[in-house]
């Protein structure tokens, strides 16, 4: 498998670094729904250092693949779909990057305006500075940034399960219906003809 893209498939660097967020976002998203049920004591301390880490990962990840895609042409797109069906695609696209660059960082700020104070150790190595402007606010002015990071991280997380959903549901679409390569030529170990 090539790393680079070609005009009819995606290279292994895209390939990976697609499933590699996917797979994580869905942890993510999971794991998140389940620590808000916690009760505070250890377990969700460790679920919510673990979850930060991941998130901070998925960040990083993002501006990789956002670097790669600029550097990298994109598989052009079936020729039978649409105007309105390629707006949608690239559209859907975007909002999938705001949202992989929003909801780590959101997560960031919640965790640099909690009253709390409990400090981010990436995957219990190395501690990650909150962020300097929201750490330092004064304690009424953070209780209101905490809250506004609270709901954005949480609107944001609902926003990516259903973008989720209307992804997966395109992708069989253009498998089942449409019965092109759209899904098939993202699939890890699919050999793609050129």
């Amino acid at each position: 498998m090539a790393l680079l893209n070609s005009p009819k498939t995606y290279g292994a660097v895209a390939k990976l670094l697609h499933w590699l967020i996917a797979l994580a976002i869905i942890g993510m998203l999971a794991a998140g729904k389940y620590m808000t049920d916690l009760e505070i004591g250890q377990d969700r301390f460790d679920l919510t250092q673990l979850h930060k880490s991941i998130g901070l990962t998925i960040l990083g990840l993002t501006v990789l693949r956002i670097l790669w895609r600029l550097v990298n042409r994109q598989p052009a797109l079936p020729a039978h779909m649409g105007a309105l069906e390629r707006l949608a695609a690239k559209g859907t696209h975007l909002v999938f990057y705001f949202l992989m660059l929003a909801i780590p960082l959101s997560g960031w700020a919640l965790a640099s305006a909690s009253k709390y104070n409990i400090p981010t150790v990436y995957f219990g190595t190395v501690e990650v500075p909150h962020l300097p402007y929201i750490s330092t606010l004064p304690r009424d002015e953070k209780k209101d940034a905490e809250d506004i990071a609270e709901d954005a991280h949480e609107m944001l997380a609902n926003l990516m399960i259903v973008l989720l959903a209307l992804h997966i549901a395109a992708a069989l679409k253009h498998h089942v219906w449409d019965r092109d390569d759209v899904l098939t030529r993202m699939l890890p170990f699919r050999r793609h003809q050129e």
